[in-house]
């Protein structure tokens, strides 16, 4: 199958310089409306790599995205948010990116074209087998992620891929590859919108899902997210007056004394059998 970059090809769209705001947007939503079928047609992938994500992290592993630019953002931004959403430790999720830190907010130049530097990044988290190694590129021919993905490939690391373009480098040296098409940019060569938008969606399901298999969630509940600031606690005496029907003060007291909802709830049902 030969090679084409989609996410390169020109909008289906032109003269937006002389489109009115109100066409801009309606244009740009209209495109934004085929991603998330676009992302349904990849759940059987997404499927699979979660499964072998959580036999792994049940046994010990941890999970890293490795990505560039936008692609290397989004996977940070995922990985971020586990610890304070399910309690989890920072080092179970790991997003890494061409550039390191400093390129989250600003583009370091050529970074992404190392071939070796992704390798040399997650060696110093000391990745192994249990772990589960993800790339993350539109494109899927970033040399940053691919030179990554291959040396895990020879040390027997599990890996995978996100991507939105079809059969692509990328696509082939992953174990697990997730190809999401979304077609042509809005504003041609944009990966940021529809692809970064069908990235993100791939992203909150595989880690949405795992934590939940990890047991990270009761019934519907984040029991146990990190009480941070007010409007989380509020929503942890919310969560244990639902579960243990008690009022308000007997659920903050519990929340204040265990400062964990799932440990509250837990504790309490001892006390009282």
């Amino acid at each position: 199958m030969q090679f084409t970059k989609t996410t390169e090809q020109d909008s289906k769209y032109d003269h937006l310089d002389k489109m009115s705001i109100n066409e801009l947007l309606t244009n740009i939503n209209n495109e934004d409306k085929t991603v998330p079928f676009a992302v349904e047609k990849a759940i059987p992938a997404i499927e699979n790599l979660i499964h072998e994500i959580v036999q792994r992290m049940k046994n010990g592993g941890r999970l890293f995205y490795i990505g560039a630019g936008t692609s290397g953002r989004l996977g940070i931004v995922d990985a971020s948010e586990c610890p304070p959403t399910f309690g989890v430790p920072h080092e179970w999720v790991v997003g890494l990116i061409a550039g390191g830190d400093t390129a989250i907010r600003k583009a370091v130049e050529f970074a992404e074209d190392d071939t070796n530097q992704g390798w040399l990044d997650l060696q110093e988290h000391k990745v192994s087998t249990n772990d589960t190694v993800i790339g993350i590129a539109a494109s899927g021919t970033t040399p940053y992620v691919i030179g990554a993905l291959k040396k895990c490939n020879e040390k027997n690391i599990l890996t995978g891929c996100i991507t939105c373009n079809q059969g692509s480098p990328l696509s082939k040296v992953s174990v697990h590859p997730i190809e999401i098409i979304v077609g042509a940019e809005f504003v041609t060569g944009s990966s940021r919108m529809k692809a970064g938008t069908a990235q993100k969606l791939a992203l909150n399901m595989i880690s949405t899902a795992t934590m939940i298999q990890l047991g990270k969630v009761k019934g519907n509940k984040m029991v146990d997210m990190q009480l941070s600031n007010h409007k989380l606690v509020e929503r942890g005496v919310k969560m244990i007056m639902s579960e243990l029907a008690v009022s308000q003060e007997t659920a903050q007291r519990l929340l204040k004394k265990y400062n964990n909802v799932r440990k509250a709830i837990e504790n309490y049902d001892k006390k009282n059998r």
